[in-house]
């Protein structure tokens, strides 16, 4: 029975192989499609380890630890510090995971709460903090965005290597900033300013004959967010500021990652080139259907920074690379911090 009742808790996850083999497969699927002609006649002289090439690999683990500690320092301010800095990690880990086995559109932030719940974070208040991190997130790109274009010609940011790709990637990226501005704007009425008010006009929406079908989603997400009013509400200003700073972190050291990359296997490269195009593939990739943007992200980043790598070659170095740091690792890792998670707790 406590088995049973602990399975129940965990949100009935099963984590089946084809889980991982899918997002995998259609990842090097993608990679082995795009750059089949390449292999024959790839210069392996071209990779080699100088000092600074280790510089910058030393670098980009550097930054995946940045990365995760910006978000473990998010879940300990969110929580007050009832989560430890080990509870934290393995919060952090399994939402990555998640992320991986999950499209993007989805995300592994949506389990947040369960996570948190395993870990003895009443679920009530897990969820709370779960909408609360999606602002934080949300937030990052609305104010983040408009910097990296304000701050970076226009010309080189979007590419002009390709008129039809970098003419579509604007509309594209403009257009998913919209979205995420709007949700965003949702989210900042619903845990802070008028969460009553929203309650009532989704009430009255989705009352209505055509978007009646949705109306007990759209109740339980108002729910929800007044929950996420409540404790949002009573924050701080610095509880706010710290959690943000700690996503902003995270995100940056994501970012960051990459121009490492660029600094061992492309030197020379304008790092903050490289920096502000991470900033517009990681929100084109928020709503991604495939499992962890699998596919997609590999092509996008390939054909988007083709004007600053030499050869096709090494953006195949470079792409894969990014993928292993960014994506596979967190495979890995879930895959062996999930055992320990899903073992029943004592009673």
């Amino acid at each position: 029975m406590n088995r049973v009742n602990n399975n129940r808790q965990d949100g009935g996850m099963r984590i089946r192989p084809w889980h991982v083999a899918v997002p995998v497969l259609i990842g090097i699927g993608v990679v082995a499609w795009m750059f089949w002609g390449e292999f024959a006649s790839f210069d392996w002289a071209a990779i080699s380890l100088t000092p600074a090439a280790a510089v910058g690999l030393v670098l980009a683990i550097v930054a995946i630890v940045g990365r995760e500690w910006g978000y473990m320092w998010r879940y300990r301010r969110l929580t007050d510090g009832d989560l430890s800095w080990s509870q934290s990690f393995k919060v952090c880990m399994l939402c990555e995971f998640t992320s991986a086995i999950t499209p993007t559109a989805v995300g592994g932030s949506s389990m947040a709460m369960i996570f948190m719940n395993r870990e003895g974070i009443n679920l009530g208040r897990g969820t709370a903090l779960m909408i609360i991190t999606l602002f934080l997130d949300e937030l990052f790109f609305v104010v983040s965005c408009p910097l990296i274009v304000a701050f970076t010609p226009f010309d080189s940011l979007f590419g002009t290597f390709n008129v039809e790709f970098s003419v579509g990637l604007k509309w594209v990226f403009w257009g998913i900033y919209a979205l995420i501005a709007a949700w965003a704007a949702l989210l900042f009425v619903g845990i802070i300013a008028k969460p009553h008010g929203l309650k009532r006009l989704l009430v009255v929406l989705f009352s209505l004959p055509l978007l009646r079908r949705w109306k007990r989603k759209a109740a339980r997400m108002a729910v929800n967010m007044a929950a996420a009013s409540v404790e949002a509400r009573s924050k701080s200003l610095r509880w706010w500021v710290e959690a943000f700073i700690a996503t902003a972190l995270s995100w940056a050291s994501r970012y960051a990652m990459v121009c490492f990359l660029f600094l061992a296997f492309v030197p020379g490269s304008d790092n903050w080139l490289v920096f502000a195009r991470q900033g517009v593939i990681w929100l084109l990739l928020l709503v991604c259907p495939t499992p962890g943007g699998s596919g997609v992200s590999e092509w996008l980043f390939s054909e988007y920074y083709a004007d600053m790598v030499t050869s096709a070659q090494m953006a195949l170095v470079v792409a894969l690379a990014w993928r292993i740091l960014s994506y596979y690792i967190y495979l890995v890792v879930g895959l062996a911090v999930i055992p320990s998670w899903l073992k029943p707790r004592k009673q």
